[in-house]
């Protein structure tokens, strides 16, 4: 990179790990906007290194001096004389240590790594405190959103309560054209492949893996506790089918992929955090919510409702995150600070999935008989479950099965629904538990 002039002082030596798609934008970013950049930050940037697997792969990078790729990313992140490491490979490792590696050598580093974080976030946190350096990682939850941020400055004199998300867009643009279009899930999801907004193996998407690493990073930021990836209940939507979209619609309800983190009412408040389909109601603001877009809805004692809006993928917004952590985080390097750390200490244990309360559709096939109604009521009353209304669903005259019926409880314990399902699995007028969804926002 050619150097442009600018303020006094050094440039900042900038290493940059991993060139893919996010990579290579921002490198291209660095690169093009790089008066910009020194002029925000009061120093010049200088890229100095570039981490790839594959060295000879083509790569859209104009302005980036060829020789600064590398194939040696342990090396580069062991120079000694980097002021600024972005990591933008993901997985668990190398990530893992050649980020503790560029924190020990004394720079500070910018993530998209959600998964690491919602591993193991603590132990990273900590090699940034002990060398007195900045780890930013707004890009790793909600792309080009700044939610990372507000929750740990913005809201830092606030008691957040409540943070629910659509934080995967893969899922949401399913989702979302299963509703509009009434296409059957395996069809959408082929479309989102042939989109790019779908990898060629979704499962981290579609089975809420992806999710449940950002429901765990905003817990932890949002309730100043530790919360890891395998503290979040998880559920995916491939169990989702044109019948469930169509019986929300019928409530006034849309399904989506929630993360829904919360704290626990009682004197010793805990951290709730799921993952899992819902239906909304059309009148919530995450309900109009499509496409491939993100959202994130913060509820707290004094700011109140806070929404957060935008594109939660792709090369260019993730890598404008990436950017806004950079300039955050080389503007402390020039005055010789660090932005604030992990905070954990509240220490509130996190609730299990079966002390959740919350509210539930729940589709059966049965047997068109009478009393058979009276029975399926009884079998929610014995188990503490209150019905809030049922219906039942007409059939076409083809259909093989008897009868369906639709049951939307009142709020009740998801131990207590769990129950419910397994004793209603055991009636003999009951052929099939169809589906069994939350429903949330009510």
């Amino acid at each position: 990179m050619t150097a442009v002039s600018g303020p006094n002082g050094d440039a900042l030596k900038v290493a940059l790990l991993g060139c893919g798609t996010v990579g290579g934008a921002v490198a291209r970013l660095i690169t093009e906007q790089a008066e910009d950049l020194a002029a925000r930050v009061g120093r010049r940037l200088e890229l100095v290194g570039i981490a790839v697997r594959r060295p000879n792969r083509q790569r859209d990078l104009p302005g980036v001096d060829p020789a600064l790729i590398t194939t040696d990313a342990e090396a580069l992140v062991r120079r000694g004389d980097l002021d600024l490491v972005i990591e933008v490979i993901g997985g668990i490792e190398p990530a893992r240590s050649l980020i503790l590696t560029a924190l020990e050598n004394g720079a500070s580093v910018v993530t998209a790594n959600k998964a690491l974080l919602a591993e193991d976030g603590p132990t990273l946190y900590e090699a940034a405190e002990r060398s007195g350096v900045d780890l930013y990682y707004e890009a790793a939850v909600a792309g080009a959103i700044p939610i990372v941020r507000p929750l740990l400055e913005s809201l830092a004199g606030d008691e957040i309560t409540t943070v629910i998300g659509i934080v995967n867009g893969t899922t949401n643009f399913i989702l979302d054209k299963m509703t509009t279009a009434g296409s059957g899930f395996a069809e959408t999801l082929s479309e989102a492949q042939d989109l790019g907004y779908a990898e060629a193996d979704p499962t981290a998407d579609v089975e809420g893996f992806d999710a449940a690493a950002k429901a765990a990073i905003l817990s932890s930021l949002a309730f100043h506790s530790r919360v890891r990836i395998d503290d979040v209940h998880r559920e995916g939507i491939t169990e989702v089918t044109s019948s469930d979209i169509s019986s929300a619609r019928e409530m006034g309800c849309v399904v989506k992929l929630l993360a829904i983190c919360t704290l626990t009412d009682g004197e010793q408040p805990r951290v709730s955090a799921r993952v899992h389909p819902a239906m909304i109601p059309l009148h919530h603001p995450l309900a109009s919510v499509g496409g491939a877009f993100n959202a994130v809805y913060v509820e707290s004692r004094s700011a109140g409702q806070l929404m957060f809006y935008g594109p939660g993928a792709g090369g260019a917004p993730t890598a404008s995150a990436v950017l806004g952590d950079l300039v955050t985080v080389a503007r402390n390097r020039v005055r010789g600070a660090a932005g604030p750390g992990e905070s954990s200490y509240a220490e509130r244990a996190v609730a299990p999935i079966g002390e959740v309360v919350t509210r539930y559709h729940v589709s059966l096939e049965v047997t068109d008989a009478v009393g058979v109604l009276e029975t399926v009521a009884r079998c929610f009353a014995e188990n503490g479950v209150s019905l809030q209304t049922v219906r039942q669903v007409p059939l076409p005259d083809d259909a093989t099965q008897d009868a369906q019926l639709v049951l939307v409880t009142h709020a009740a314990p998801d131990a207590a629904l769990s129950t419910t399902v397994a004793a209603l699995r055991e009636l003999p007028e009951v052929a099939q538990v169809i589906s069994v969804m939350r429903v949330e926002g009510q």
